[in-house]
């Protein structure tokens, strides 16, 4: 008294399982590498400050008007960059989020 079970382990079930997994995988690294090379950018201070970074979160450029910089109130300048460069990781996240939820980045 054989049982045939279709090949063991779901038989073609399997095999179609494994090639929808190959597919998600291979989708995130294109939406991944999509992602990192997208430019995302951040403007605080009015305009007076503005960051622009890539999905991979390198930082491509810092953009500042010359009315910004007060050399009695460097710490003011100090704020205004760190802020423009966190509201560009913000959005970055929110990106990858929105794009990549099974990744739980």
């Amino acid at each position: 008294m054989g049982y045939n079970f279709g090949g063991g382990f779901g038989g073609g079930n399997m095999q179609a399982l494994m090639r929808q997994a190959q597919k998600m995988q291979e989708d995130m690294k294109r939406t991944r590498e999509e992602i990192d090379g997208t430019e995302y950018s951040s403007s605080v201070g009015g305009g007076m400050v503005e960051v622009v970074m890539l999905g991979n979160k390198t930082v491509k450029a810092v953009r500042i008007k010359k009315e910004v910089v007060d050399p009695d109130d460097v710490e003011m300048l100090e704020d205004l960059v760190v802020s423009a460069v966190n509201d560009c990781i913000s959005k970055i996240t929110d990106d990858e989020e929105a794009r990549l939820p099974n990744l739980g980045v």
